[in-house]
């Protein structure tokens, strides 16, 4: 009436037990997750860095109601500010040097967008002297960049 140790564990319930044939190999399958939550982060930083991006010089822009332009291209950016100081880009630069600069930096040409940014309490006599200097040196896209109108 004994019973073999060895027969107990007959089935598949014996531990420690495999089954012949089956090998149970590395998993070649590529974890989505890590991936994932980094771009989540990546998102989450850009989002809130996309506006801190625009052009530093302080300029409180006046409101207009213009509807928005749709641009593919970043233009090249003139501020005049509250003080009557000239900015390309966000360097600063006297009047005689504008059209020279502009040439210089300009990808398209006399086609390439500008966009003007005068303070609201800037002397209109400066913003007016800027654009003439560079319509008169030929270039065609000039634009006054203002705020949407607030409260309409």
């Amino acid at each position: 009436m004994g019973m073999s140790v060895g027969a107990a564990r007959s089935g598949r319930g014996g531990r420690g037990h495999r089954r012949r044939g089956r090998h149970h190999g590395l998993m070649s399958e590529i974890n989505v997750t890590p991936f994932v939550d980094v771009m989540l982060v990546l998102l989450i930083i850009f989002m809130v860095a996309a506006p801190l991006l625009t052009v530093g010089v302080p300029i409180d822009l006046p409101e207009t109601q213009a509807k928005a332009m749709n641009a593919d291209t970043q233009p090249i950016t003139i501020s005049v500010n509250q003080a009557g100081e000239i900015h390309l880009q966000e360097t600063v630069i006297p009047i005689n040097e504008v059209v020279p600069k502009l040439q210089a930096i300009a990808k398209t040409g006399y086609e390439e967008r500008i966009f003007i940014r005068g303070d609201k309490l800037a002397d209109y006599g400066t913003v007016m002297k800027v654009m003439a200097e560079i319509s008169a040196a030929g270039f065609k896209n000039i634009g006054l960049v203002s705020l949407p109108e607030q409260g309409t």
